[in-house]
Formats: C-alpha cells, sequence, structure tokens
C-alpha cells in the first residue's frame, strides 16, 4: 500500500514562492498519477494540479501559470512549485493518489497580504 507524506508548508508573503513535497512510500509510486488538492476553512476540497507517471502535466485554471508540478522518481517524490502566491491560496495543499482514497496528512500554507 502506498502512503504519501506532505512537507515544504509555511508562511510567505504575496508575491513570494513556496515548494511542497509529496514523499511516496510503497511499491509502484512511479508508476502512479499523483495529484495535489487543496482545501480552505468552510471550502471543499478542491483540485490544484495532477502529474502522470510520464510527467505529463495538468493544472486547474487558477494556478495556470503560477504553479509548476514535477516529480523525481529517483526518490519517488512529487513536488508542487508555488510562485506569485496569493491571500486567496491559503489552505491546507494535500497530495493523492489520483482517483483513490489515497492521501496525504495535508501542509498548511498561509499567504499573507
Amino acid at each position: 500500500q502506498v502512503q504519501l507524506a506532505e512537507s515544504g508548508g509555511g508562511l510567505v508573503q504575496a508575491g513570494g514562492s513556496l515548494r511542497l513535497s509529496c514523499a511516496g512510500s510503497g511499491n509502484g509510486f512511479w508508476r502512479l498519477t499523483v495529484a495535489w488538492y487543496r482545501q480552505s476553512p468552510g471550502s471543499e476540497r478542491a483540485y490544484v494540479a495532477a502529474i502522470t507517471a510520464d510527467s505529463s502535466t495538468f493544472y486547474e485554471d487558477f494556478v495556470r501559470g503560477r504553479f509548476t508540478i514535477s516529480r523525481d522518481h529517483a526518490k519517488d517524490t512529487v513536488y508542487l512549485q508555488m510562485d506569485n502566491l496569493k491571500p486567496e491560496d491559503t489552505a491546507v495543499y494535500y497530495c493523492n493518489v489520483y482517483r483513490t482514497d489515497i492521501w496525504g496528512q495535508g501542509t498548511q500554507v498561509t499567504v499573507s497580504p
């Protein structure tokens, strides 16, 4: 069974950058499509981006051009580089094995005005 662990969240000013990491453990992580989601207080969890095994990438419109998803197969890790952050990006960010119930514990991102 694959397990996921996010890291890299924190507090940043608007316009700043953060890089989130999602470390996968378990056999076959390299084959999996992995997605990032986020959840703000009072809101449902929202899809952000995804990356396939061959590193094809997909983005939700509200992050396209600002966020970049990538992966390092040698490290079994998926990254989310977040640039030009806005206060509305404040949320708990989760990684997920796409279309499964395998989730990490989440990492808090807070963007101050």
